[in-house]
């Protein structure tokens, strides 16, 4: 069979383009215990992991607690497309070792954990089983999580809403008639419930950021090649905007995961020692969306809000207005994304023996791949712009420390909105007008965080971005932990909550 890998999808298609029960303590300690103190009343992963090394419990039994918290509330949240419960027992009741040994979690189902389905949220990869872990689910493996299943995520990770036909939309536990965001959805649902503490998401395009801002928990973008993505031999696409990492409670846990799963060869320092940030920063405050899009009245009022506690603690904020064509831009990323969706339409075809048609792929799928298709001859110009724009990028941090925007237009948008089988230019322009911040720090490689600080008068979680320079994750991390200092979050649950 085909080992299909979303990385494989973009890669190929800017190629056409240019041319313990039975372990009641586990074998390591718990990670980095003394990073930073646990938010009041959290029971995070680094919680968990200390727990059981203690022997004050065991990986079976949180696991056993997890389960049991998925099956309470994914009825409605409808966030795990495969649940491997007995895989996770087995593995809980081994030998565990690393950082979070015995602590429960989900992989997002568009990377391989060995044993468990890899759909893609594809009706036509339907079968798929992997027989190996990927390379960042192998960092995973290794730190000693044990997976639950795989969570929810839009057909090859293509759009911004979860709601792929395959499985089902998946909902936003602050309100069920809402999106959970995408393409983490699935992940970022799983741990707003608080089924998990954190879970596997990935990021191409906002795909961290935008469902940790709607689901109101944190989501780091790492930069580019600071936690493995390609497998090894893997050809590299003409600009590498995707990465894995996590959505978390705490910020204490995303460190942790990034510290466990960090790469060695990528030519950047270890993360080293992480604190509250102590010195002042200089933070662009930029709100109006880089498309000319319409921003939300609320998401508006969030971030000013957000802008005034950064003053408030001492940073100086000043008001920027982002120096980039932005519908220049946002045509370019888009071309460049549609054009890894007709690969991947045509690597299904490949894997099912089917014609490329609505029967295996959706019509988002196809719509993308048609796009792509009809504007062949401006792909290596396209490119081209994409590759200059990392120094445009970095020229906004010549008198800026930090980058403070908000992470989409509005806050979560009605399931059906960007339905995959709605009418193609309607659910463009909703997700254009939704995905209005995150994609420039993707073709940049750039550290980017979502931090849920404010909440709509309704109730709906809306995240605030912080942005740095490609290698700025240290910085962005010590912001955060004084950010949850500042306005903790952990003990704000969703209506829908397992706990």
């Amino acid at each position: 069979m085909p080992r299909l890998t979303r990385r494989a999808a973009l890669a190929g298609g800017a190629a056409t383009i240019a041319l313990a029960a039975c372990n009641p303590k586990a074998s390591a300690p718990a990670p980095d215990a003394d990073l930073a103190p646990a938010p009041a009343g959290l029971r995070d992963g680094i919680a968990i992991a200390a727990a059981i090394a203690s022997g004050e419990t065991t990986a079976l039994v949180e696991v056993e607690a997890a389960i049991a918290r998925a099956r309470a509330v994914e009825g409605q949240i409808n966030g795990i497309v495969t649940e491997t419960f007995e895989l996770a027992r087995s593995d809980a009741g081994g030998v565990l070792s690393g950082p979070f040994a015995g602590v429960p979690s989900f992989i997002k189902d568009l990377i391989d954990w060995r044993g468990a389905p890899t759909l893609k949220g594809s009706r036509g990869l339907e079968g798929h089983v992997a027989t190996a872990d990927n390379v960042f689910a192998a960092r995973w493996r290794g730190a000693g999580i044990v997976s639950l299943g795989k969570s929810a995520t839009p057909e090859a990770g293509l759009i911004s809403s979860t709601e792929p036909l395959s499985n089902g939309p998946t909902r936003n536990p602050w309100d069920t008639s809402r999106i959970p965001g995408g393409s983490s959805g699935g992940a970022a649902a799983l741990v707003a419930a608080r089924v998990v503490p954190f879970a596997h998401a990935s990021d191409g395009g906002g795909s961290i950021r935008i469902p940790a801002s709607t689901c109101g928990v944190f989501g780091m973008k790492p930069s580019r090649d600071r936690l493995p993505y390609s497998e090894p031999g893997a050809i590299p696409p003409p600009v590498q905007i995707s990465v894995n990492h996590a959505v978390t409670i705490s910020v204490r846990d995303s460190i942790a995961l990034f510290r466990a799963a960090e790469t060695r060869e990528s030519g950047y320092p270890a993360l080293g020692e992480i604190q509250p940030l102590t010195r002042r920063l200089r933070i662009g405050f930029a709100p109006e969306p880089i498309g000319g899009t319409s921003l939300h009245p609320d998401t508006r009022a969030a971030i000013e809000d957000v802008a005034q506690l950064c003053r408030d603690l001492g940073h100086t904020v000043i008001d920027y207005t982002i120096p980039m064509d932005g519908p220049k831009f946002t045509d370019a990323f888009i071309m460049y994304w549609a054009a890894g969706a007709g690969d991947f339409a045509r690597q299904v075809s490949a894997y099912s023996g089917k014609p490329v048609s609505p029967e295996i792929v959706e019509p988002w799928t196809l719509g993308l791949g048609n796009m792509a298709a009809s504007r062949m001859s401006e792909l290596p110009g396209i490119v081209g712009h994409l590759l200059g724009f990392e120094q445009v990028y970095h020229s906004f941090f010549d008198d800026l420390d930090i980058l403070l925007t908000p992470v989409t237009g509005s806050p979560a948008v009605p399931i059906g909105e960007q339905a995959p089988d709605g009418d193609f230019d309607a659910v463009m322009e909703s997700v254009l007008n939704f995905v209005a911040y995150t994609s420039p720090m993707n073709v940049a490689g750039a550290a980017s965080m979502s931090v849920p600080l404010t909440w709509s008068p309704s109730g709906l979680p809306i995240g605030a971005m912080f942005s740095g320079r490609r290698g700025d994750d240290a910085l962005l991390f010590e912001l955060a932990l004084e950010l949850e200092a500042a306005r903790p979050w952990a003990n704000r649950k969703p209506p829908l909550s397992a706990l």
